[in-house]
C-alpha cells in the first residue's frame, strides 16, 4: 500500500472520530438540558421536531438502554406539540421533586452518593471542582448548585470530547466517567425510574444512565484499554494513607517493652 493511500486512510479515520466526538458532545449536552429544567413546550416542540431520542448520535443497544430509550419514546408520544397547564404543572412538580426537593431520595448530586453520611459539598465536589479548575473553567454559585452536579458533569464531558487533543481528550474524558459521573449515575437512574411520578423523567434518567456507560465501552474500544472494575476505581479514589515508620523497641531484664 502507498503512503499517499495510507495516509487518505489515517485521515479519514480522524475525520471520523472528530465528527463522532462533536456529535455526542451535542448529545451529552441535550441530556444535560434534559435535566437542568422540566420540560415547557417550547422544549418539548423542539425535542418532538428532531424525533427525540431516535435523534441522538449513540443510540444504546444494552437490554437497559433499549428499554429506556422506549421508555422516553412512549412518554414523548403522550406528550402533545401543546400541552396544556396541567401536564406542564405535572411535570414541573415532578422535577421538583428530583432536583429541588429530593423528595425521592435520588440526588443529581455526586457527594450524596459516595459520601459516608450522604452530604452535599463533600470531598467529591472539591475533586470535580479540581478537573474544572485545571481546564479554566467554573461554575456560577456552587451554593445554587454544587459543581458535582448532573448537569455540570455531563457539560464537563461534552467540553472534553470538543478538544482538539482527539486521544488525550478520549482519555481524559474515560478518567472522569471513571472516577466521578460513573460511580453514581446507574444508581441515581435507577432510583428515579421506580420513584418518580412521570414517565417523561423516568425515561430521561434511565436513557442517561444507559448512554453513558454505553459511551464508556465505546471509549474503551477506541482507546483499546480496557474498562477498570469498580474495585480498581474504589481502590484508586480512596485517600492514601502516609506509612507510620516503625517505632525500636528495647528490652530490658525484669522489665516490659520500653519505646
Amino acid at each position: 500500500m502507498s503512503s499517499s493511500v495510507t495516509l487518505q486512510i489515517s485521515e479519514t479515520a480522524e475525520d471520523l472520530l472528530s465528527s463522532f466526538r462533536e456529535r455526542v458532545a451535542e448529545d451529552l449536552q441535550v441530556l444535560a438540558t434534559l435535566h437542568d429544567r422540566e420540560p415547557d413546550a417550547t422544549l418539548l416542540q423542539e425535542l418532538k421536531s428532531v424525533d427525540f431520542p431516535s435523534s441522538l448520535t449513540l443510540l444504546p443497544d444494552s437490554e437497559p438502554g433499549i428499554e429506556a430509550m422506549t421508555l422516553v419514546q412512549q412518554a414523548m408520544s403522550a406528550l402533545s406539540t401543546d400541552p396544556d397547564q396541567e401536564i406542564l404543572d405535572e411535570l414541573a412538580a415532578d422535577y421538583a421533586s428530583i432536583y429541588l426537593n429530593h423528595n425521592i431520595s435520588a440526588s443529581p448530586e455526586e457527594s450524596v452518593w459516595l459520601d459516608e453520611d450522604s452530604l452535599m459539598c463533600q470531598q467529591s465536589m472539591f475533586q470535580v471542582r479540581s478537573w474544572y479548575e485545571s481546564h479554566g473553567l467554573e461554575i456560577p454559585d456552587w451554593r445554587l448548585r454544587p459543581d458535582d452536579h448532573l448537569v455540570y458533569e455531563l457539560q464537563f464531558i461534552a467540553f472534553l470530547l470538543t478538544k482538539d487533543e482527539q486521544m488525550e481528550t478520549l482519555e481524559k474524558s474515560a478518567t472522569f466517567m471513571d472516577e466521578h459521573l460513573l460511580r453514581w449515575l446507574g444508581n441515581f437512574g435507577e432510583r428515579v425510574l421506580v420513584r418518580c411520578d412521570t414517565p417523561w423523567f423516568a425515561g430521561v434518567a434511565a436513557l442517561t444512565a444507559a448512554y453513558c456507560e454505553e459511551l464508556r465501552d465505546i471509549l474503551a474500544e477506541v482507546l483499546q484499554q480496557p474498562r477498570p472494575t469498580r474495585e480498581e476505581i474504589e481502590d484508586r479514589m480512596q485517600p492514601k494513607q502516609p506509612k507510620s515508620e516503625a517505632v525500636p523497641v528495647s528490652f530490658t531484664p525484669g522489665m516490659g517493652p520500653v519505646v
